[in-house]
């Protein structure tokens, strides 16, 4: 018996990482960080308002972040 195989699988050493997903990273965390701001600017306006005005408002602004962000992760993702 040979402890060898007949084909050894060539050995691929991983690539070198890329730099858009630390770059990425700190992009999303600055989006985040100015739609935050932006939603915090406005809590005096929103807060003024009835409740059932306050909810569709702050859903809005739960989900509408995640817009500008999806092309940052397809172009995140797309490099080597």
């Amino acid at each position: 018996m040979n402890a060898n195989p007949d084909n050894p699988t060539p050995y691929n050493p991983p690539s070198a990482p890329s730099w858009r997903k630390p770059f990425g990273i700190f992009l999303i965390l600055g989006l985040i960080l100015l739609w935050c701001g932006i939603v915090v600017t406005m809590m005096d306006w929103i807060s003024g308002l009835n409740f059932w005005l306050q909810l569709p408002i702050y859903i809005f602004a739960g989900i509408i972040w995640i817009f500008p962000v999806k092309p940052l992760l397809r172009w995140m993702n797309s490099g080597t």
